[in-house]
């Protein structure tokens, strides 16, 4: 049967790691929006950012379950070599992914095959589930559903609550239904990281 998967970036987030007075904004919006979804489940990762952001959108979903998982945390899901990147892209790709520590490099990419086996493909039943979690899942994920080169989730970016969803149906390739989509935020929340003037 086909699974739904709902993708989302935690809220807008203090250095500290928790989220700021926007992001908590952004995240009941969020649950606003999902309130007519027949979520079987949210899924979050581990860090305050992503559990506070659950919990914030799973106050407008009675009766839906929270599950904290380190697959859906917050680490490199592909560690690219210099011979798989366009020869214009490759400095800046490895200088980028270098600046994570060993051990996020190390142990990201079984943390991602395991997102892809718990998150990803059809269901048993028909069923819709969200995933809080971080831009790099987010774009791992996007990249695994059409089919890029897996050092193309460098570059995805997520904005903080956005929405992203996947449908995953028996006998039919991945499709993306929806990527980024900020129509629950106003324009003040729609973030991601980038300078004020490249807000939309």
């Amino acid at each position: 049967m086909t699974r739904y998967l709902y993708l989302t970036r935690h809220g807008d987030a203090t250095p500290g790691g928790g989220l700021t007075d926007a992001g908590r904004r952004q995240a009941t919006l969020l649950g606003e929006r999902l309130g007519d979804v027949p979520l079987a489940a949210v899924h979050h990762g581990p860090l305050p950012r992503a559990a506070e952001t659950a919990r914030l959108v799973g106050e407008r979903l009675p009766g839906v379950p929270l599950a904290e998982s380190r697959a859906a945390g917050d680490y490199v899901p592909h560690v690219p070599v210099r011979q798989d990147l366009p020869e214009e892209y490759a400095d800046g790709f490895l200088e980028f992914v270098g600046r994570f520590p060993e051990d996020e490099r190390r142990d990201g990419p079984a943390l991602a095959r395991e997102a892809v086996e718990l998150f990803t493909g059809p269901a048993a039943q028909t069923r819709h589930e969200l995933v809080v979690t971080h831009n790099f899942l987010i774009g791992w994920l996007v990249r695994a559903a059409m089919d890029a080169p897996d050092w193309r989730w460098l570059g995805v970016n997520h904005c903080n609550a956005a929405l992203t969803v996947i449908r995953y149906a028996p006998g039919r390739p991945p499709s993306v239904l929806f990527f980024n989509d900020m129509a629950h935020l106003p324009a003040e929340l729609r973030w991601t990281g980038f300078p004020p003037e490249l807000r939309l």
